[in-house]
């Protein structure tokens, strides 16, 4: 199949269906990644809730030991929902990820603390986080699948690109839960029940997102596929992308790398470690995370349009060796106060616009729709559990027992990676999706 010219121009508006698949997408994935924010922006306020050893910093590392738990189902959520998509349809996959991630938030909100139920506290966590966990491993691919088939292939990049900004807006909103929490409540009752209204928020959330998964259209790509398979052998997606896709699976692996570690490090998790290491009252901290998240947000269509016309490699390349000059200078300013942590996220958060950006569509393209899904769901949720899910844990042990100027090493190692990486990976803007 050819593609003219002018459908690969990144300058050719968006049709009315395809502004629909970016707003139901977007705005659902927000909801979604609200749920899963919320349990790393807040760990420091709930830890004692689950956890009551007596020591705060302690039961903080438990409390993360559970965030980084969650991360090991993702791989298994990748695998097995993102074969459910390849098999049953973006639509059918989008709504069963909500749906679990939503329900597992509503469960965190109510549950009864240690000091109630004793070890069926940190248990229903546990489990609680396993299933969030399960459901990202399956929202990444499906999420990413679904927006960069439902753009013409002159502007994938800029329509992956709301992948990301509704991913970092469920950041945001999350954070701006606890700037409202923090900055209304006491310290007792924010410790006590005020964390539990940011979980039910999320939960609640999640029926709109639910609304607007269901009313979605199937993309054009995946209908196709679907009347191709009519008098074939039932579809073996994860088979099928490990036997024949292998060296495909392992660049979306090395792409994510860089990518994850840092995100977390800078989104995720910042407001948390500001406070924890270098004693930065904790709604300067959430401020300074929501300013720069905001920015992070206005600036990814963007990053999408430059992808777009310049390429994938030139953009990534920008991430990483922004990175490798900031790691230094952010881990030895941001102890100073509100302004020195928001400049440091703020250059953070500009460099990895050359990231996240370009993730969605750069892995969609590694992959035929027939296991596009499993393709970038597995191998990035595979990255992000070894990688991302560890960092606040790591970054906070390291900080916690005297090894804080190796934080920056961490950070600096990560984009010496991504530099590889994106300089040997093959250029994949203006190749037509199969």
């Amino acid at each position: 199949m050819t593609t003219s010219a002018a459908t690969r121009d990144p300058a050719v508006p968006l049709t009315d269906r395809q502004r629909r698949a970016v707003v139901a997408g977007s705005i659902g994935n927000t909801v979604e990644w609200v749920d899963w924010a919320v349990y790393a922006s807040f760990a420091p306020i709930f830890a004692t809730q689950f956890f009551p050893s007596g020591d705060p910093k302690a039961d903080l590392l438990a409390t993360l030991a559970v965030f980084a738990v969650g991360f090991v189902m993702r791989p298994i959520g990748g695998a097995l929902l993102g074969s459910y998509a390849d098999r049953h349809g973006r639509k059918a996959g989008l709504t069963l990820t909500i749906s679990l991630m939503a329900g597992a938030s509503l469960v965190i909100a109510i549950c009864p603390p240690y000091s109630v139920i004793g070890i069926l506290a940190p248990l229903v966590l546990v489990l609680a986080r396993l299933v969030q966990g399960f459901s990202a491993g399956g929202e990444f691919g499906t999420s990413s699948a679904f927006l960069v088939e439902s753009a013409a292939p002159g502007r994938r990049a800029f329509v992956g690109s709301w992948q990301q900004v509704s991913v970092g807006a469920g950041g945001l909103i999350a954070s701006l839960l606890g700037v409202l929490l923090t900055r209304t409540l006491t310290d007792d009752a924010l410790s006590s029940w005020g964390w539990r209204v940011a979980f039910g928020v999320g939960g609640l959330l999640g029926l709109v997102g639910l609304w607007l998964r269901l009313s979605v259209e199937e993309t054009e790509a995946f209908t196709g596929l679907a009347e191709r398979r009519a008098d074939r052998p039932k579809p073996r997606p994860l088979r099928d992308m490990l036997v024949n896709h292998p060296g495909a699976a392992l660049r979306v692996v090395g792409i994510t790398i860089a990518g994850t570690l840092l995100y977390y490090m800078w989104i995720s998790y910042m407001p948390g470690y500001a406070h924890t290491a270098e004693g930065v009252p904790l709604s300067e901290a959430f401020l300074a995370n929501s300013l720069a998240i905001a920015i992070f947000l206005v600036l990814l269509p963007f990053g999408g349009k430059l992808s777009d016309r310049f390429g994938r490699k030139p953009t990534l390349l920008a991430f990483a060796i922004g990175f490798l000059l900031l790691a230094w200078p952010a881990f030895h300013f941001i102890g100073g106060g509100f302004w020195p942590l928001f400049l440091v996220e703020l250059a953070g958060v500009v460099f990895m616009v050359g990231y996240s950006a370009n993730c969605a569509a750069v892995m969609a393209e590694q992959f035929p729709a027939e296991v596009r899904t499993t393709g970038i769901g597995l191998p990035y949720a595979l990255a992000v559990a070894l990688f991302g899910g560890t960092a606040p844990y790591l970054t906070t042990w390291l900080a916690s027992s005297g090894h804080r100027d190796l934080v920056w090493m961490y950070a600096a190692a990560a984009a010496v990676v991504g530099i590889v990486v994106y300089a040997t990976m093959p250029e994949t803007r203006g190749r037509e999706l199969e």
